[in-house]
């Protein structure tokens, strides 16, 4: 319910502050469940992501430490968050989006690299994949990256890829794994292309007291 009554309030706002978000590809969503996987560009990605898709409902995963506080818990988890630890993820952060995956009809999004301030891709996506069954769907957010640049009316581009797809009878071998995620790289250059030919993603300096 909270997540329908928010959706309902911040899709209109950024409509009004920034414009609507143009969007690429809509059609290479595929029915059913499946995890969105993208390049981590801002803090407001899963938000932009999962506004662009509605209807479709999302889970989210977050850093354990955003639940600390019980309301913001309570809040998150209003939101189909569900918390990682990401410096020591254990069997809970494939368990987790796995049984939501095949036993609700909430789709998850991932960040491959886990971080704003890193460009290499984990596996753990394509493992989750795999085993829920589901496909992979790339995706790359080009526009404001702060919330006050959304007051400069630059404009939020979202661009899907085609889905890929993983065999269930293959072993996930490093060789596999790599191959996938290379295709993932691929699919996000060419949608950033797409989007722009000349855009060039800055990364963040990493704060000093982020250690992951």
């Amino acid at each position: 319910m909270l997540y329908n009554f928010l959706v309902r309030i911040v899709n209109p706002l950024l409509n009004l502050i920034n414009g609507r978000t143009k969007i690429y590809n809509r059609e290479n969503l595929p029915d059913g469940n499946y995890i969105v996987v993208a390049p981590h560009r801002t803090w407001m990605d899963p938000v932009l992501i999962a506004l662009a898709i509605w209807p479709k409902k999302f889970s989210f995963m977050a850093k354990k430490e955003l639940f600390k506080n019980p309301l913001a818990g309570k809040f998150l988890r209003a939101l189909n968050a569900f918390p990682v630890d990401r410096k020591h993820p254990g069997p809970s952060a494939i368990k987790t989006p796995v049984n939501i995956l095949k036993k609700t009809e909430l789709s998850t999004i991932i960040f491959p690299s886990g971080s704003r301030y890193s460009a290499k891709l984990k596996g753990g996506a394509i493992v989750i994949a795999k085993l829920a069954n589901v496909p992979l769907v790339p995706v790359v957010y080009q526009g404001p990256l702060k919330f006050s640049q959304l007051f400069a009316r630059r404009p939020r581009h979202i661009a899907f890829g085609k889905p890929i797809y993983i065999d269930r009878r293959e072993r996930l071998t490093d060789e596999n794994q790599a191959k996938i995620e290379a295709q993932m790289q691929t699919a996000f250059d060419d949608l950033d292309k797409q989007i722009d030919p000349n855009y060039h993603y800055v990364m963040p300096k990493k704060p000093a007291d982020d250690d992951f």
